[in-house]
């Protein structure tokens, strides 16, 4: 039994609730308790916490947070941050210290731009698309495990984004994923308003045409509430390109206790993290998962099923 059974043990399984391809499987915790740090989009917007180039020339794989309140701030795997030289992503999640300095480990989303439009970053309110973080979260297990590198495999990245953006016929002049999600807007927007966070339910499952994707996991309902519409939006853009014009396709019970049974069972690395916590990573030839577990609590998972390649 790895870190995750306890926990994974102990959550309901709610109510599925569909729209259109997408199916959403509500983890539902008996006990929940409140957060004792603020999100990222809750530090950026109040001034607590600061991100910019590592330096004036910059560097793509990293920049600078610094956390100038006196909370604690979660950082949580895909999400973006815009502005200085060129958009990123966060490469894994990371909690960050009171009036700590860290470097964070990151992947850029816009390769065709390396210009200043803001000496700060600021936050998106979206996340990497689900299919593309389950690629990169697979890139940085392994650079942990051989290395000790917390890097993406950045050309994967973009490669990802350049065909996501063919696909849905997108056209960005800096090639910018954050142009896929305003070139969908609407259906973006009739995905997300069609699912709504339960009473104390601390994650999700995700499903895309009747097929598990993946599971995403707070320590806090009042976390995962703040962090929903960042979820639903990467796992519905993924669902936007998959649509298909057949009935709703509902995952089976079967398939869903499954894939949680996997995860808790499947063999794990671990990891001092970046800043406080320890970072653990699943081993699966089919499932790429990692958590940020501080003191014996998993504050964060993010699991996703990983097609065969071929």
């Amino acid at each position: 039994m790895n870190t995750l059974s306890h926990t994974l043990a102990g959550l309901k399984l709610g109510e599925t609730t569909a729209f259109r391809n997408l199916a959403v499987v509500p983890l539902l915790a008996d006990a929940d308790v409140g957060a004792d740090y603020l999100t990222l989009d809750e530090a950026l917007e109040s001034g607590a916490a600061h991100i910019t180039e590592v330096s004036e020339s910059g560097s793509v794989p990293e920049l600078s947070f610094v956390n100038d309140s006196d909370r604690r701030i979660l950082l949580v795997d895909g999400e973006e941050l815009v502005g200085a030289r060129q958009n990123r992503i966060l490469n894994l999640t990371i909690l960050v210290g009171r009036h700590q300095k860290v470097v964070i480990p990151v992947s850029c989303v816009e390769r065709g731009r390396w210009s200043y439009r803001s000496r700060e970053f600021g936050s998106a309110k979206r996340s990497l698309y689900a299919n593309a973080r389950a690629a990169k979260m697979q890139d940085v297990s392994t650079g942990m495990r051989e290395t000790g590198s917390r890097a993406s495999d950045q050309r994967r990245v973009w490669a990802n984004i350049e065909r996501k953006q063919r696909a849905m016929e997108v056209d960005s002049p800096t090639e910018a994923m954050s142009d896929i999600y305003t070139h969908r807007e609407g259906d973006l927007a009739s995905y997300e308003s069609a699912f709504e966070a339960q009473s104390k339910q601390v994650g999700a499952l995700f499903a895309i045409n009747g097929k598990v994707r993946g599971v995403e996991l707070f320590d806090s309902s009042a976390t995962f509430a703040k962090f929903l519409r960042k979820v639903l939006g990467s796992y519905a853009l993924d669902a936007v390109e998959e649509q298909s014009s057949g009935a709703t396709k509902l995952p089976t019970d079967v398939d869903v206790r499954a894939f949680l049974a996997k995860l808790q069972l499947a063999p794990e690395s671990r990891f001092e993290a970046l800043a406080e916590g320890v970072d653990v990573r699943f081993e699966s030839e089919d499932t790429a998962a990692a958590a940020l577990v501080v003191d014996t609590k998993v504050v964060h998972l993010a699991a996703f099923a990983v097609p065969a390649e071929g």
